[in-house]
């Protein structure tokens, strides 16, 4: 069996005593099962260590590994240079999932010195494997190591990586155990460091018991809103791990879950037994992604079923975009205003476009050529592409006519959008984004946008926008 052993570790810093100074012993049940952790790595007969990491180089479209020979890093930017790792990588391991998952359609890049160079990527280990790896060294753990980073692609992807992972070492004889890097919600608290969200204590909640069953199903059936609005780094990672252990009955154990500094940090050994037919769950994850695609479609409201179906045409090529009359509804029919639309893909920003007034003949043309502008002309990302589509997210935001205003207290963040003027610069933020909780907090925004510096006298318009989804 090549999986000999799967873990879910959380990378606080502050765990690790050199960096704690003290402030460690508020994390002891984790410390605790960290070694425990490490203790089962040890006698698991592992042959190499694979971690996944989301705060290593991270690809929009790719999952990188590390190729270099040799893997180093240290605690350095937290306090702690002398706590310092240098390891082998098992670089023939590393060859051969970029084989298997390049062979299973999988996008992954190989991250060599020469890549590294070229792109300016950092090739240290980051903290998402230095802080875990001290306690799995401290259990007596000195094997080479697989660093790989977290993909952005959805669930079922991510988990057939995994599945690459694990054929890759069954052709080597290797043994692998495979440690999820990751922690839960970073808003459990008032004085956490993302702000808080009741949202983290469900999200982590469900998840420990989804990992306590091994409700993989459950775990892709999470609510977008509910992952995003948590703020988390783990369940990426945690899905990847879980693709090495497809059709497999295994055994989980949660061995601490506690949210001490406003994040929740969750241990968990999951440990592989006999082939169960019941738990080849790979086909059934992309059956219901394109059940949830074709539910989401149906309701759509018609501005995003609208702007859907230009990027389709769009796509196939050169061809009449004109929108069938009798298919409008009377309420925007006739109108003109300016319009926005965004993409979003895993709950990422993908593409933002959009008129503060309108420039088209009706507001069907405006999100026609938004959409598509979108897609294919927001500066900030690579153009979509095709294959894209069915993971994307739409929604347009349709505005109202623009009125002047005297100063802040005429805004209202979660209500109105401002537009900041100043000649003939001019900056414009919608309304109710995540973050932004003050009005002065988003009119700095827009002068940024606007290139206007901060004591400059401006000129300040606020709109409101309904949004569709």
């Amino acid at each position: 069996m090549p999986v000999v052993l799967c873990g879910i570790c959380p990378h606080p810093p502050v765990m690790v005593p050199e960096v704690g100074q003290g402030r460690d012993s508020e994390v002891s049940k984790t410390k605790e099962a960290m070694l425990e952790l490490g203790r089962l790595v040890k006698a698991s007969g592992a042959d190499t260590l694979v971690m996944i990491t989301p705060h290593a180089t991270v690809f929009a479209d790719a999952i990188a590994i590390s190729a270099l020979p040799e893997l180093k890093g240290d605690l350095g930017r937290f306090g702690a240079p002398g706590v310092s790792f240098k390891l082998s990588n098992d670089l023939e391991l590393v060859k051969e999932i970029n084989t298997d998952a390049t062979r299973a359609g999988l996008m992954t890049v190989a991250v060599d010195k020469e890549l590294a160079a070229r792109h300016e990527l950092s090739t240290d280990l980051d903290h998402g494997i230095t802080a875990p790896l001290y306690f799995i060294r401290a259990a007596g753990v000195n094997l080479p190591l697989v660093h790989i980073s977290m993909g952005m692609d959805p669930f079922p992807k991510l988990y057939s990586f995994g599945k690459s992972l694990r054929d890759a070492a069954d052709k080597l004889n290797r043994k692998v155990a495979v440690l999820a890097s990751g922690d839960l919600s970073h808003r459990l608290t008032r004085d956490a460091p993302s702000g808080y969200d009741p949202a983290g204590q469900e999200f982590d909640q469900r998840l420990v018991e989804l990992v306590r069953s091994m409700n993989v199903e459950g775990m892709h059936e999470l609510d977008p809103g509910l992952v995003e609005r948590a703020g988390e780094c783990g369940l990426r990672p945690i899905a990847m791990m879980l693709g090495t252990l497809d059709g497999l009955a295994v055994q989980s154990r949660v061995l601490s879950y506690e949210g001490p500094f406003g994040v929740g940090y969750l241990v968990a050994a999951l440990l592989p037994g006999e082939p169960e037919s019941s738990r080849q769950l790979e086909n059934k994850l992309y059956e219901r992604s394109d059940e949830k695609f074709t539910q989401k479609r149906a309701g759509e409201s018609f501005p995003v079923k609208l702007a859907r179906e230009v990027l389709e045409r769009y796509f196939d090529g050169p061809s009449d975009m004109t929108i069938d009359p009798k298919a409008v509804p009377e309420e925007f029919a006739a109108r003109r205003a300016g319009v926005f639309v965004s993409l979003k893909k895993n709950g990422e920003l993908r593409g933002c476009i959009g008129t503060i007034e309108p420039v088209q003949d009706t507001i069907i043309e405006e999100i026609a050529e938004n959409a598509v502008s979108a897609a294919s002309r927001d500066p900030r990302f690579y153009p979509v592409e095709e294959e894209e589509l069915a993971e994307l997210d739409i929604s347009v935001d349709i505005l109202t006519a623009p009125e002047p205003i005297k100063g802040l207290a005429d805004l209202d963040p979660q209500k109105y959008g401002v537009i900041v003027s100043s000649g003939g610069r001019r900056g414009l933020l919608l309304p109710d984004l995540e973050g932004i909780d003050t009005a002065s907090e988003q009119v700095n925004i827009a002068r940024q946008k606007a290139g206007i510096n901060p004591g400059e006298p401006v000129q300040l318009e606020r709109f409101e926008v309904i949004r569709y989804r």
